[in-house]
């Protein structure tokens, strides 16, 4: 009998699942969501679409004697025409929280974004593939197998030399957090190092990532998706999107601010919750919306291309981003001394940007993730941060 013969086939349910928010039952098995259906049924353009169904944060959790572990999934990778393929996403395999082994999955579906400002595509399907991980250490270990943060994926099966179950319960306190495509995790080299997740695993919390490239625009339905979500700690990472979307004024920007903070206070009026403006990002800083793609170089670049003397009309930028987020902070603090104030300086500022640059000029290298994530870890779940754990 082969090798292939013995493994044990264990579909994958909801309850192997963590860090998500809502499942769909596709022909294929489960697809993880990042929103509930009535929040998807508010999405209004496929840029969220697509990034709320790509599973940044989303993992499977098991214990297990296996040492060979092969999960079964059909992917949905995003090419733009024109541009070569970017690599297969990666999956990474912690075993009792050490990452010990990294695979990628071949052929699935594929979507042609032919728009890059639209981002119409052709959508072609294509066969369920499968990671491979062998090797394992021996005995009974928890597993946890990170799913590729920007390829949409739909898991099949686990197939494994020994039984597999779901993960009990550890009893970690659950941060729920909400961030643009940084904390989605852009450029990141794999899942379990985008920045949200390295500070996850230094603060020793479950992690639930609403990083939404391009989507952190304040929407209600996001406030009110987070509001019913159970948490312990929430964190709020805004201003990057609505500067580059040029989707907001100042005058709509802090009532918008208010009325998502307000939302979530009515599902967690007493949790610790911190607003974080951006990490440093030359492009934005004074200069407003819309950003624009540039190819001037030979490759992929962000340029703004709004006019910084129309700021006095209420255009913004992250300078004045800032200012608007820490006042906001200040003004709602003194009623309600869970709520806090992170500078995205803090996190990425200038020395960090000369040690490691923006490639793309929006979006942080691996390194950039790293730095982000220690900092993150350091000013918030350590050193009686916000996030930290009280004694007495």
């Amino acid at each position: 009998m082969s090798t292939e013969q013995k493994l044990v086939t264990t579909p994958v349910t909801a309850d192997f699942l963590r860090g998500h928010l809502d499942v769909e039952d596709t022909a294929h098995g489960l697809l993880p969501h990042r929103l509930p259906a009535r929040a998807r049924r508010q999405i209004p353009d496929d840029q969220l679409a697509v990034a709320e169904a790509q599973p940044s944060g989303v993992r499977l959790a098991f214990r297990t004697s296996a040492t060979t572990v092969h999960l079964d999934t059909l992917p949905t990778k995003r090419v733009y025409r024109g541009f070569p393929p970017p690599s297969d996403g990666v999956y990474d395999l912690l075993v009792d929280g050490r990452l010990t082994a990294q695979a990628t999955v071949d052929g699935g579906n594929l979507r042609t974004v032919t728009d890059m400002l639209t981002q119409t595509a052709e959508f072609t399907p294509g066969p369920v593939g499968t990671a491979h991980f062998t090797d394992l250490p021996t005995g009974e270990k928890d597993i946890e197998i990170w799913l590729p943060h920007a390829e949409i994926t739909e898991v099949v099966a686990l197939r494994s030399d020994a039984p597999v179950e779901p993960s009990p319960d550890k009893g970690r306190r659950v941060w729920l957090h909400h961030g643009s495509s940084i904390s989605h995790g852009s450029n990141a080299a794999s899942p379990s190092t985008t920045w949200p997740a390295l500070a996850a695993s230094v603060g020793d919390v479950e992690l639930i990532n609403l990083g939404f490239s391009g989507s952190a625009l304040v929407d209600p339905f996001t406030a009110r998706a987070m509001r019913d979500t159970p948490a312990d700690l929430i964190s709020l990472k805004l201003g990057i999107n609505v500067v580059n979307g040029d989707t907001m004024r100042l005058r709509a920007f802090a009532p918008a601010i208010h009325g998502f903070l307000d939302t979530i206070r009515e599902g967690h009026p007493e949790i610790p919750l911190l607003l974080v403006s951006p990490v440093l990002c030359p492009t934005h800083e004074n200069t407003p919306g819309p950003l624009m793609p540039d190819f001037s170089s030979g490759t992929l670049k962000f340029k703004a291309t709004g006019d910084p003397e129309e700021t006095a009309a209420g255009r913004l930028t992250l300078t004045i981003i800032r200012d608007v987020l820490a006042d906001i902070v200040k003004q709602r603090s003194a009623e309600d001394p869970n709520l806090h104030y992170l500078d995205g300086l803090d996190l990425y500022g200038e020395s960090d940007h000369e040690e490691f640059p923006l490639p793309d000029g929006i979006h942080p290298c691996p390194e950039g993730h790293r730095r982000i994530g220690e900092n993150f870890a350091k000013l918030v779940f350590t050193n009686n941060g916000p996030f930290a754990i009280t004694t007495g």
